[in-house]
């Protein structure tokens, strides 16, 4: 059996720099290295056909951890909730108001960036809270 070494998640959207750019300010992620023979990403990207410009972009956890994302330019655009969506971890261990404390804050932080709150996953005897949100695009994702 092929062990599986890294992980990428796609994302399908309509501005893939500006998801990216959010999704970087989220998870403190950065761009990838330069390509060879460029002074910047800018750069490379004015050097490729009209029609790709702007169609791609991608971020990466600066400490090689976290999955790299990618965003890809399609024409449509989103008509229903996402099969697949990202859980922010940001209440790990935290119970009680204490957990919807933090996952409100860094919400609020969220907001600020774009992102759209839906609304608040109350704890039940199975689960602890969970905020619900969107991204710059409407991508849903949860603070967890």
């Amino acid at each position: 059996m092929t062990k599986v070494k890294t992980v990428q998640v796609t994302f399908d959207c309509a501005n893939p720099r500006a998801v990216a750019e959010f999704w970087k300010s989220v998870l403190g992620y950065v761009d990838p290295p330069v390509p060879d023979g460029f002074a910047s990403w800018d750069a490379f990207d004015a050097s490729l056909p009209p029609e790709r410009q702007g169609a791609t972009w991608a971020c990466q956890d600066p400490e090689g951890i976290g999955p790299r994302l990618f965003f890809q330019r399609v024409p449509e655009g989103k008509t229903v909730k996402n099969r697949l969506h990202l859980d922010v971890r940001v209440g790990v261990g935290l119970t009680g108001d204490e957990r919807v404390s933090a996952l409100e804050t860094e919400g609020a932080r969220l907001q600020a960036l774009g992102a759209r709150r839906l609304h608040l996953l109350p704890a039940d005897d199975e689960d602890e809270a969970c905020l619900v949100m969107q991204d710059v695009e409407g991508n849903e994702f949860c603070l967890d």
